[in-house]
């Protein structure tokens, strides 16, 4: 019963985490520009995510424009996007393994297991993805050769994609360890006869 109740935690969790991911990699707001020192506050706010940025005026309007080319995109970005759809991919087969593991109400075989680590390995590649591009938005930020006017900071597409990370490793490690190791059992050992003492004879 406990092993039942810990797979389908891990399941919600590692869902919930699955849907989180698709949603960080889809919005505009990885990064967004920043007011911070000297910067004018202007009229809109600018975003800018994996497959557009955005323009935001101040009377709630959203006006986007998907990149043109992906050749002439930085390497970092190509790498994010390349790191956030593995995750989602992986998650998904993740998904749908624990989901057949679940209908048939019993412990998975080993290799189905060895399939539900693909939901931990997706959630920490998404994991790097985000850190990887929050740091460069930070070390942008301080660089003090980046004009002020163009510095950005965290949008809410990362913290939206740390936290799906997050619950996408914790689910995974959930489901796998949901049911116990099957023990390698051996083939019972023949006893060996033993030798019946020979019986002394006396030599005159």
């Amino acid at each position: 019963m406990a092993s039942g109740g810990l797979q389908l935690l891990g399941f919600i969790l590692a869902f919930v985490g699955w849907i989180g991911i698709i949603i960080s990699t889809a919005l505009p707001q990885w990064k967004m520009s920043s007011y911070a020192g000297d910067n004018i506050v202007t009229a809109q706010a600018i975003y800018e995510g994996l497959w557009m940025s955005c323009a935001m005026q101040s009377t709630g309007q959203m006006q986007c424009k998907i990149y043109d080319s992906l050749l002439k995109l930085d390497s970092s970005l190509q790498a994010t996007r390349a790191l956030m759809v593995a995750g989602i991919l992986m998650g998904l087969i993740a998904i749908f393994v624990a989901m057949i593991g679940m209908k048939c109400m019993k412990c998975m075989e080993d290799d189905e297991v060895k399939k539900l680590r693909m939901a931990v390995l997706g959630g920490f590649a998404v994991l790097v993805a985000t850190s990887w591009y929050g740091n460069r938005v930070a070390r942008d930020f301080y660089n003090p050769f980046t004009p002020v006017n163009t510095r950005f900071e965290f949008g809410q597409a990362l913290f939206i994609g740390w936290a799906a990370a997050s619950l996408t490793i914790l689910g995974g490690a959930f489901l796998c360890c949901s049911c116990p190791r099957r023990e390698t059992s051996y083939p019972p050992s023949r006893p060996y006869p033993k030798s019946s003492p020979s019986a002394g004879k006396d030599y005159v």
